[in-house]
């Protein structure tokens, strides 16, 4: 039974994965805009993220002939490439790099470009952040790739991350939506993000800012560090703080007049299309799963303790503090909690369960899986296999942990990014 719910888990998975794809949203959205937009003048298609293929591939299609090829830049992590006659960049992710920073160069030259007849087309999705590094006057490119490394190892959220990455940056908070005036900005946002705050998927780059210098200050402070970051981070926030440099763009900017910014997919979707996928008994997550995940994995396992779901789904982004060497990532560091838990009370006793966490883009940390998926044997088979899963879990190891067992969840990458996904079974 356990073979045959694992494999049901893994199709819910692929369900809501299939739920953000991302070429299916972003041609629903184009064919909705106005067909009298940019009438005459150039249209530029600036796709950035692990989506930006599948996105690029939709919204040229649907625009057809009105899009020359010069005008098409995509960003992406995977290989570069030519997709068709329009030009695509490789760019590093989780951590920015060199690439990036000369894609972004090369973004904002295209936006210098633009003018008031013309139309500027920006496709974001999940990974855009890093993907597009623009360091701001005063700040090195070494400088954000520590500050980023610092503060994904510390835990912090991404709306943390965010504040301080907008506030390092010539693009994002809104930085890029300055560069591409007087043009007409349409952005179509796969929002990574659970609460698809357009400020912070992809760090805002057309998007209002509601964070400030003092906030990306505060964040440093809160993880621990601030003191440990670049001095010449510590200045030019500081600076900010007192008055010295221009605030990202906030809410009633007038930069922001006319601009379209509009979430084409999200984490909810994927979560609504894998209950549909469960059948009418299902408990349904109402709210986004956050914290540390191993907190998060091990509560989940006391809940369904007593009376186990006959199927659950969830999606949200946990967190992880970063106390060890090992290897792994937020969605097979939930589930290898969860197994731990597991097998402290009665659901070590079943072999009707399965639970599954993985990362919708296929890429679950610094790996080759998407996530894990766990059941009833799985802690005494990573034992068997001369693991201690209580150490590796505390060594952040759950990769070693999970691949012992066989647990690890490979699906390659999906080219899609809605954040994470949840699904716990214990009926075929």
């Amino acid at each position: 039974m356990t073979e045959v719910l694992k494999e049901r888990a893994e199709q819910v998975f692929l369900t809501g994965v299939a739920a953000a794809d991302p070429a299916a949203t972003t041609a629903s959205a184009v064919r909705e805009l106005d067909p009298r937009a940019a009438a005459g003048g150039r249209v530029a298609v600036l796709a950035v993220g692990k989506a930006a293929f599948g996105m690029t591939r939709a919204a040229i299609e649907v625009l057809g002939d009105r899009v020359r090829p010069a005008d098409v830049l995509v960003v992406a992590h995977d290989e570069a490439k030519r997709l068709g006659h329009f030009e695509a960049l490789r760019s590093g992710h989780p951590l920015p790099d060199e690439r990036g920073q000369a894609a972004a160069r090369e973004v904002e030259r295209r936006a210098a470009e633009l003018g008031a007849g013309d139309l500027a087309l920006l496709l974001i999705s999940g990974g855009a952040s890093a993907l597009l590094p623009a360091p701001a006057p005063g700040v090195l490119l070494e400088d954000k790739v520590e500050a980023t490394r610092q503060l994904l190892r510390s835990g912090a959220t991404i709306h943390e991350l965010n504040a301080v990455r907008k506030h390092l940056s010539t693009t994002k908070g809104g930085g890029l939506l300055r560069r591409l005036r007087p043009a007409q900005v349409v952005t179509l946002a796969l929002s990574d993000v659970v609460d698809d705050d357009p400020s912070v998927i992809g760090s805002g780059p057309t998007a209002p800012d509601p964070s400030t210098f003092a906030d990306a200050r505060a964040a440093l402070a809160r993880c621990g560090v601030l003191d440990t970051c670049s001095v010449r981070v510590r200045a030019r926030l500081e600076a900010g703080i007192r008055g010295e440099l221009e605030e990202t763009p906030k809410p009633g900017d007038s930069v922001f007049d006319g601009a379209i910014h509009r979430i084409v997919g999200g984490n909810r979707t994927s979560v609504r299309a894998m209950a549909a996928a469960c059948g009418g008994d299902v408990e349904v997550e109402p709210k986004p799963l956050e914290g540390e995940a191993r907190e998060v994995g091990a509560a989940l396992a006391r809940r369904f303790t007593a009376a186990p779901p006959p199927a659950y789904v969830a999606g949200g982004e946990t967190t992880v503090t970063v106390r060890g060497a090992g290897k792994g990532g937020r969605s097979q560091e939930l589930a290898l909690a969860f197994a731990l838990q597991a097998a402290k009370g009665p659901l070590a006793e079943r072999s009707d369960w399965v639970f599954l966490a993985a990362g919708t883009d296929g890429r679950d940390g610094p790996t080759d899986a998407a996530g894990g998926i766990v059941d009833a044997a799985t802690v005494n088979r990573i034992r068997t296999a001369g693991v201690d899963p209580a150490a590796a879990m505390e060594e952040n190891d759950s990769y070693g942990a999970l691949d012992a067992a066989g647990a690890l969840l490979r699906t390659s990458a999906t080219g899609t990014n809605v954040a994470d996904l949840v699904v716990f079974l214990s009926k075929v």
